[in-house]
C-alpha cells in the first residue's frame, strides 16, 4: 500500500499517446477514489439486503399476529419479487439512457420509502402494496450498482471488486439476522422497528446522488467528454492504495466481439438477441433464473422451516444467524478464486457446491447436521452470487450493459416469484417434504452450473465499448 498517485500514467502523457478516456481509466491502479466508490455503493447494497432478509423473519411473526395462511405468507414474498423483476428490467434500461449513478440513487430512494411505509402497515393489503414498491426499487438497484462499479474497476481485479461489492450483501443479511434474533420475536413493536431500520436507504440516496461520479463509459456514449475528462483526472490524481497489473487484453474499437456490430447499432432490448450476443443473453438469463429459484426458495423460508420443525422462534432465528455467518468466508474464497480460475469456473464450482449442500440440508436429521449443511449452503451459494454479479456486466458492450444485466436479473426474478409459492406446496404434498424440496433446489443449482460454462470468459480484459 502506498500514498503515491498514479504518476505512472499522467494525464498529459496519456493524452499525448492517443489513449481514450476509458483506456486511461483502465490503466490506473486501485486508488482511494475507487475505494470510496466501492464502499459507498456497497453500503447501499447492504441496506438492501437488510430489508430482504428481514422479511423472512417478519413473516414468521405476522403469521400469528395477522392469522396469515401459507398462501398469504407466500404473497408477501412474491409481490416483492414481482416488483424486483420489473425493477431490474426497467432499471437496467433506464441506466443505459439516463446514467448509472442517477438511476442508482433514485432506486434507493424508492426502495427506502417503501420499506419505511411498510413498517406502519395497518393491514395486510397495505403491507403487500409497499412490498411491491420495495421490490421495484431493490430490483433496479442491484444490477445497476454492479454495472456501475464494474465500469470503474481496474480490469485485472474487476471480478474481485464486484465480489467484494456483493459481500456487502452478507453484512446486511447479518444485521438482519441480528435484528431478527433481538427484535422481531418481541411482537408488533419488534418487527415494525426492524423494518424502520431498513428504511435508511431513503436518506442514503441523497448522499449517493451527489457524492459519486457518473460512469465514464456512459458519459462517452452521450458525448459528455468534458465531464468524463474531469472524472478521469480525479481518479488519476487520487492516492494509490495498491498497484495492480494492467489488462491482458484491451478492446480499442467500438465493435463488440460477440455481436460484430457497433455499439450504436445494438442499443435497446433488440440488441440482446443479435448475433453472438443472443447466446450470452440466454445462458446468463438461465443462470439468474435457476440461482434465484433455489436461493430465495431456500433462504427466505429457512426460519419458517426451522420453526415448523419444532424449534421456537428465538432458537430458529439463532440457528439462521449462525448459518448466515458462513456467507462471509464464501465471498472471501470466491473473491480470491475469481481472478485465478476465472469467472465461469468459479461460478460453476460454487454452484455445484451449493447443489450438494442443498441436498445435505434437506436430509439433515439433527441440529448439528442442520447447522453444518446450512453453513455449507450459505458458503457456496453466496460465493456463487458474487461470481454471478461479476460476470454479468462483462458479457455485454457498454451500450447494452445496463439493459443486458437488468434483463438477465429481471428474468431471474421470475423464479424468485415462483419459488416462495412452490415451497409450501411441496412441503405439504404427500410426496413432498423438506428432503424433496431441497433436492429440487440442488438440481436447479446443477443446471445453473452447466449454463454458466456457456458464458464468455473476460478475466483480466478491458470492458468492450
Amino acid at each position: 500500500m502506498t500514498d503515491a498517485t498514479n504518476s505512472d500514467v499522467p494525464s498529459s502523457a496519456a493524452t499525448a499517446s492517443g489513449l481514450t478516456l476509458t483506456q486511461r481509466l483502465d490503466r490506473l491502479s486501485f486508488t482511494r477514489a475507487h475505494a470510496h466508490l466501492v464502499t459507498s455503493s456497497g453500503i447501499g447494497w447492504a441496506l438492501d439486503a437488510l430489508d430482504v432478509a428481514l422479511i423472512s423473519y417478519v413473516i414468521v411473526v405476522l403469521k400469528s399476529e395477522w392469522s396469515l395462511s401459507p398462501t398469504e405468507q407466500s404473497w408477501i414474498v412474491s409481490l416483492g419479487f414481482i416488483g424486483m423483476a420489473l425493477g431490474a428490467v426497467l432499471g437496467g434500461r433506464l441506466a443505459d439512457r439516463f446514467g448509472r449513478r442517477t438511476v442508482f440513487s433514485l432506486t434507493l430512494l424508492l426502495f427506502g420509502l417503501g420499506a419505511g411505509l411498510s413498517a406502519f402497515a395497518p393491514v395486510l393489503a397495505f403491507f403487500l402494496v409497499m412490498r411491491f414498491f420495495v421490490g421495484l426499487g431493490l430490483g433496479a438497484e442491484l444490477p445497476v450498482a454492479s454495472t456501475y462499479v464494474s465500469e470503474f474497476a481496474p480490469p485485472s481485479i474487476r471480478g474481485r471488486i464486484i465480489v467484494v461489492l456483493e459481500a456487502f450483501w452478507a453484512i446486511g443479511w447479518l444485521v438482519a439476522a441480528l435484528l431478527g434474533y433481538l427484535l422481531v420475536p418481541h411482537g408488533e413493536w419488534g418487527w415494525r422497528i426492524a423494518l424502520l431500520i431498513g428504511a435508511v436507504p431513503a436518506l442514503y440516496a441523497a448522499f449517493v446522488r451527489f457524492g459519486l461520479p457518473e460512469s465514464i463509459r456512459f458519459l462517452e456514449t452521450r458525448g459528455r467528454d468534458d465531464e468524463a475528462e474531469r472524472i478521469v483526472r480525479r481518479f488519476e490524481v487520487s492516492p494509490v492504495l495498491f498497484r495492480v497489473r494492467q489488462a491482458t487484453a484491451e478492446v480499442t474499437s467500438a465493435q463488440h466481439p460477440a455481436t460484430g456490430e457497433s455499439a450504436s447499432s445494438t442499443t435497446g432490448f433488440a440488441g440482446l438477441w443479435r448475433g453472438g450476443q443472443a447466446r450470452s443473453t440466454i445462458a446468463l438469463s438461465l443462470v439468474w433464473f435457476l440461482v434465484n429459484f433455489s436461493y430465495y426458495g431456500a433462504f427466505i423460508w429457512i426460519p419458517s422451516i426451522l420453526a415448523a420443525q419444532g424449534y421456537d422462534l428465538v432458537k430458529s432465528f439463532g440457528y439462521t444467524l449462525i448459518i448466515t455467518l458462513a456467507q462471509l468466508p464464501g465471498y472471501a474464497v470466491a473473491a480470491w478464486l475469481i481472478e485465478r480460475w476465472g469467472r465461469r469456473w468459479t461460478l460453476a464450482t460454487f454452484l455445484v457446491g451449493s447443489a450438494v449442500s442443498a441436498v445435505l440440508f434437506g436430509t439433515a436429521g439433527s441440529v448439528t447436521a442442520i447447522l453444518i449443511s446450512g453453513c455449507l449452503l450459505s458458503f457456496f451459494n453466496l460465493g456463487a452470487w458474487g461470481a454471478l454479479y461479476a460476470i454479468s456486466p462483462e458479457v455485454f458492450p457498454t451500450a447494452l450493459r445496463g439493459t443486458g444485466t437488468g434483463w438477465s436479473a429481471g428474468f431471474g426474478r421470475v423464479a424468485s416469484i415462483v419459488a416462495p409459492l412452490v415451497v409450501p406446496v411441496v412441503l405439504a404434498a404427500a410426496w413432498g417434504g423438506t428432503g424433496v424440496l431441497f433436492t429440487i433446489f440442488g438440481v436447479a443449482f446443477v443446471l445453473a452450473a452447466l449454463s454458466a460454462l456457456l458464458l464468455d470468459e473476460r478475466m483480466g480484459q478491458a470492458l468492450t465499448d
